[in-house]
């Protein structure tokens, strides 16, 4: 294909991600970068410079780069509350966009930019959000198990993220554990990824129950615990739990399980693989019994295409996501993420707090629709306040 021109617009850690992504890609060229802060594109630029790239030209704003620079494609990794304003601005100039994950910290505002890129899709324009852990080798195995139906009937999950964040790293930052900087607290910021891939794996939330705590740190707002049951459309039922306040620091967990097959992946990896359709031994032991069939079912997948060329910079999963939205772009397809992937996850996270706040289940269509958007939500009492 011919070259692809892509503005970098944020320059600081994230911008350096993308940055360091892009350039696994010979068909892309960074053509420029874009910050309001000038030493920060200075800065992105001497990094690519001295890693054998060419040296970017650097804008303050997105127009100026529009105007002196010819554009395909635009990575959004500025600070959050500006995705969707700058995400607008790049659809009306009739080009590609990427935005660095979350994709907002507001359901009103993000849904704003999802009929955005439905309208720019009309038109071949590719919008994706960056969803790194769909790319992982352990998700797209469990994934390609669930599309072909080699669980069966999915009955249930249970996605957990057992993290653990000191009181330091609320107090490092004025915005850090509010509602209306951060959006949230251990769902929002911790457990939207993983939210999304129970999404993908179980399909379309119907109904949430949840509660939410704030029980080991003070002088926050948001929740560092939130519980949920959620209903799916397929019938199947799941636990959503996610915390901060898991000391020193458990593992992100998800597990599925069907009629004819179940899998765990934790923390990336996957750790227990079964379906009937492979044969092999009786899985009725269960987990630590036989079969186990993990490691052929991951030998399906080339693992050179699941390395970090350097972990330390980047994750793979940035790699592997371009790689799509590149084809994407190539092929005049929609990438495997869309914004509406993302305004889904979103949706289901403001439905854990509608119901934590209204104290009852709620419908996720409800949410969607904008039945409490001016609903002010709240973290459940704390345990000192409870007391």
């Amino acid at each position: 294909m011919s070259t692809l021109n892509v503005a970098i617009t944020g320059c600081g850690v994230i911008g350096r991600t993308h940055a360091v992504a892009l350039r696994e890609f010979p068909e892309v060229r960074i053509a420029a970068l874009v910050d309001a802060i000038p030493a920060a594109a200075e800065s992105l630029a001497d990094f690519i410079e001295k890693n054998g790239g060419e040296r970017p030209p650097q804008y303050p704003t997105l127009a100026e780069a529009f105007a002196a620079e010819d554009i395909d494609l635009v990575a959004l990794a500025t600070p959050s509350g500006l995705h969707i304003q700058q995400g607008l601005e790049v659809l009306a100039a009739g080009k590609h966009v990427v935005i660095e994950k979350p994709l907002d910290v507001d359901l009103t505002r993000a849904q704003e930019i999802e009929a955005a890129a439905k309208e720019a899709a009309a038109k071949g324009i590719v919008a994706s959000v960056i969803s790194q852990h769909r790319f992982d080798q352990s998700s797209v195995a469990v994934a390609d198990a669930v599309t072909k139906g080699r669980f069966g009937r999915l009955t249930s999950a249970i996605a957990s993220v057992a993290w653990w964040r000191s009181q330091g790293y609320y107090d490092s930052g004025d915005w850090r554990g509010t509602w209306s900087m951060d959006g949230g607290g251990a769902l929002m910021n911790q457990g939207v990824h993983t939210v999304d891939l129970l999404l993908w794996f179980m399909g379309r939330p119907v109904e949430i129950h949840a509660h939410t705590a704030r029980l080991a740190h003070e002088r926050i707002e948001v929740e560092d615990t939130a519980v949920a049951t959620v209903t799916f459309e397929n019938g199947g039922l799941a636990v959503l739990h996610a915390t901060t306040a898991a000391y020193p620091g458990l593992t992100v967990r998800v597990q599925l399980m069907g009629s004819e097959g179940s899998a765990v992946v934790d923390n990336d990896r996957l750790e227990y693989f079964h379906s009937k359709d492979a044969g092999g031994e009786s899985a009725d032991m269960g987990l630590q019994g036989g079969g186990n069939q993990a490691e052929q079912e991951l030998a399906r997948y080339p693992e050179e295409d699941y390395k970090a060329a350097d972990p330390t910079v980047y994750p793979a999963g940035h790699v592997r996501q371009y790689r799509d939205i590149l084809s994407a772009i190539a092929d005049g397809r929609q990438a495997g993420v869309t914004v509406s992937d993302a305004v889904n996850a979103l949706a289901a996270v403001r439905s854990v707090y509608v119901s934590a706040t209204l104290g009852q289940p709620v419908l996720f269509d409800d949410v969607l629709a904008g039945k409490y958007n001016d609903l002010e939500v709240r973290t459940g009492s704390s345990a000192a306040e409870s007391a």
